[in-house]
């Protein structure tokens, strides 16, 4: 596994000036697979890591990179949006992985955000493994879940700070959501005739599966399966769970090649 820390150029945002994303990625022989991570995860992730040495010992050229704002990529997290995010991924597909075939693995918010780069490149994305994909989350699981109160907040105030398990508090703001609201998946057809495998946990309490099963409705493609894993969380990091995802991954990586 290739623990070289790279930057890679990438267009300017808020500032107008140029971003970077950092990434970590190991050549191999295709599909090429892209790790596409959560909503304030990082590089150094669990699954990220784990997928990255299966990919080292089978050979396989793997990318896991930092969105706009998080980890070691420039940018503040709280000016970042889903279409920027989005646009992330298109970049390094377009200039890490420049020929060939991708692979997007999309966990949580990088579920949405691979499936609008794959409506991006159609004729690059091949495949999708989805992990607790949260599409639309935004609107669908935050906006319309709010009281009043915050709803008001982020309106006159234009940001929300959310407790969180962790140090600092989430930071949601207006642009987010508005943004968010232009790029709503979950309302029409999702044109992907690719394979498309999406790994759930039943015990999700971010997304929880009745969610995430809208997708096999509106996915168009008829090679696609969806796991529950009864007793799983929102992380899916356990051994047993990363084991899984080594196997679905491995089984989609053969489907491609043959």
């Amino acid at each position: 596994m290739s623990d070289t820390l790279s930057y890679l150029d990438a267009p300017p945002h808020l500032s107008g000036s140029p971003e970077k994303i950092a990434y970590k990625m190991s050549s191999g022989q295709g599909p090429a697979i892209i790790w596409c991570g959560g909503l304030k995860s990082d590089i150094e992730g669990s699954k990220a890591i784990h997928l990255h040495k299966w990919a080292n010992s089978h050979s396989q050229t793997f990318i896991r990179f930092d969105y706009f704002g998080h980890g070691e990529s420039s940018g503040l997290y709280g000016e970042g949006t889903i279409s920027r995010w989005g646009q992330d991924v298109v970049t390094v597909m377009d200039r890490l992985a420049p020929e060939g075939d991708i692979l997007l693995v999309g966990s949580s918010m990088g579920g949405w955000a691979s499936m609008l780069a794959a409506r991006a490149r159609p004729e690059r994305v091949k495949a999708l493994l989805l992990i607790a994909p949260a599409p639309d989350f935004t609107e669908k699981l935050m906006w319309a879940n709010w009281p009043a109160n915050i709803r008001q907040t982020i309106m006159t105030e234009g940001v929300y700070f959310a407790p969180s398990d962790y140090d600092e508090p989430y930071e949601y703001r207006r642009a987010l959501i508005e943004d968010g609201r232009d790029h709503q998946l979950l309302d029409e057809p999702f044109k992907f005739e690719g394979p498309v495998r999406i790994l759930q946990g039943g015990k999700d309490d971010v997304v929880p599966p009745e969610y995430s099963k809208q997708l096999i409705n509106i996915i168009t493609s008829q090679d696609m399966s969806y796991t529950l894993v009864k007793s799983g969380d929102h992380s899916l990091s356990s051994p047993p769970d990363l084991y899984r995802l080594e196997l679905t991954l491995s089984e989609l990586c053969q489907t491609l090649s043959q």
